[in-house]
């Protein structure tokens, strides 16, 4: 999952959390700002940014957190007023959270105004998850506002045109506990509706129901153990490997997965490591996502 997990658990956290968050209109794009440029560093995402007129390049992209968050100490620095709180949930456990409103976040070549941020301490998710200083983790917003072409091995996003013809396989997204989903398909099974996280710089995540339904928790499939979680801490996730996944129509093989058992787990959540394989172009206010094989 994102890193803020269901979210940023990978959040994966996708590094990764689900937060309850106040009801908020997403504001249209006002003006590009720049030629912006995707900052790859492993398998997360990050993109300069600016809160309220203040920069930061520590900005890590991540569709699968449901809004953005800031964290503590950068809020500070911008002279955000923080109020009220609520219960992000992470697959590590439980963090209050408090929210700014008004704030302005200009990333991706978009701004958006008027927008309510989460905020907490991201300082374990920077040095336990990611492996990076994260001061702004922008979550759905953006992809909300505009259609977006990523290629992830060319370091690069922009914002493209909506009555343009994307290049690639278009798949329909469907909505699942506040994540968009694409289709994907396990080891020749039917096809499942899969998180389309950014924010998942590790492994693809199998939730533990769908694992047992298809056997994919039987014993003999547990090839190991290894730490993941996101926001509440670590846990420990038993590791399977995929014979076969199909996105788009494009088969991998071999495929690390960890098995995920927070109540909130999809089918399946693919990250970075898959979806570096095409050029993207996202359109959650249509609901689509076309991916071109590289």
């Amino acid at each position: 999952m994102s890193v803020l997990g269901r979210a940023l658990a990978i959040i994966v956290v996708a590094v990764l959390i689900q937060a309850c968050s106040p009801e908020q209109e997403i504001a249209p794009p006002s003006e590009v700002v720049s030629t912006p440029t995707l900052i790859v560093r492993g398998d997360r995402l990050f993109v300069a940014a600016r809160i309220n007129g203040v920069e930061t390049s520590d900005a890590l992209l991540d569709s699968g957190a449901e809004m953005s968050f800031l964290d503590k100490s950068f809020a500070e620095q911008v002279g955000l007023v923080t109020a009220g709180s609520e219960t992000a949930r992470g697959t590590g456990g439980e963090e209050e959270v408090t929210f700014a409103e008004g704030v302005t976040i200009e990333a991706a070549g978009l701004t958006l105004e008027n927008q309510t941020v989460a905020v907490l301490d991201l300082s374990d998710i920077s040095s336990r998850v990611v492996g990076y200083p994260v001061s702004i983790v922008v979550g759905r917003e953006i992809f909300d506002a505009a259609r977006l072409k990523i290629d992830i091995e060319a370091s690069s996003i922009e914002v493209i045109a909506r009555d343009a013809d994307p290049v690639g396989v278009m798949l329909p997204m469907e909505t699942h506990k506040g994540l968009q989903t694409i289709p994907a398909s396990v080891e020749g099974g039917e096809p499942v509706q899969a998180d389309f996280d950014l924010g998942n710089g590790n492994d693809v995540l199998i939730g533990a129901d769908y694992a047992e339904r298809v056997g994919l928790s039987a014993p003999e499939r547990i090839v190991g153990q290894k730490a993941g979680g996101g926001i509440g801490g670590e846990v420990m996730r038993d590791m399977i490997v995929l014979r076969e996944l199909e996105i788009a129509g494009v088969t991998f093989h071999d495929v690390p997965a960890a098995i995920d058992r927070t109540d909130t787990a999809a089918d399946l959540n693919v990250g970075v490591r898959i979806l570096r394989k095409f050029v993207i172009t996202t359109d959650f206010s249509q609901s689509a996502v076309w991916l071109q094989e590289r």
